[in-house]
């Protein structure tokens, strides 16, 4: 990437607990041209937030002491152009949904290399995304709206299950299942 792709301020957060994970990928944005600053924690983001707001961040979802959405909550508060990515292991519709509501530009589902994360950290001239390459299978998309759902019912389960209606046993199997493919 050159530099004029990335602007005048190359800073860009990460945000990992998984610190193999964020070193890794903090070198390969360094070879990409970005100044680097890392943090494992939602405290320790939101400190650096404050020391100097960057212009871009990738923030994972999930952090052993909270939600990653803080940080983009505060990187939003004190910088409005900043282009955010937030990054999960757990990507379902409605915490993308609340991430880019939330002021995210972009999410990703782990695993997640440093060529997606240039590609949604930067803008592009096409107004719509290229056609995903493996598209989500049904049962995908029904766990999906199930998880939507859900989180649309304060992951009350009972609530949930009349919504949809299924039996609340169906659907406390489907919730404590991973995503399929």
């Amino acid at each position: 990437m050159s530099q004029s792709e990335i602007g005048a301020d190359p800073s860009l957060l990460l945000v990992d607990d998984d610190e193999i994970f964020l070193n890794r990928l903090a070198r390969a944005m360094e070879k990409r041209g970005f100044a680097v600053i890392r943090a494992v924690s939602v405290a320790q983001a939101r400190a650096e937030v404050e020391r100097r707001a960057p212009a871009y961040a990738v923030v994972d979802l999930r952090l052993e002491d909270g939600n990653g959405l803080d940080v983009v909550d505060a990187l939003r508060a004190r910088r409005e152009d900043a282009r955010i990515v937030v990054l999960t292991g757990y990507g379902a519709i409605a915490t993308a949904v609340a991430a880019v509501k939330m002021g995210a530009t972009d999410y990703l589902s782990k695993p997640a290399d440093a060529d997606d994360v240039m590609r949604a950290l930067l803008p592009h001239d096409e107004t719509l995304p290229p056609a995903p390459e493996a598209p989500m299978s049904a049962d995908r998309v029904r766990w999906e709206h199930i998880q939507r759902v859900f989180e649309q019912c304060d992951r009350n389960v009972s609530e949930t299950a009349r919504r949809l209606h299924m039996h609340r046993r169906t659907l406390q199997r489907i919730l404590a299942k991973r995503s399929p493919r």
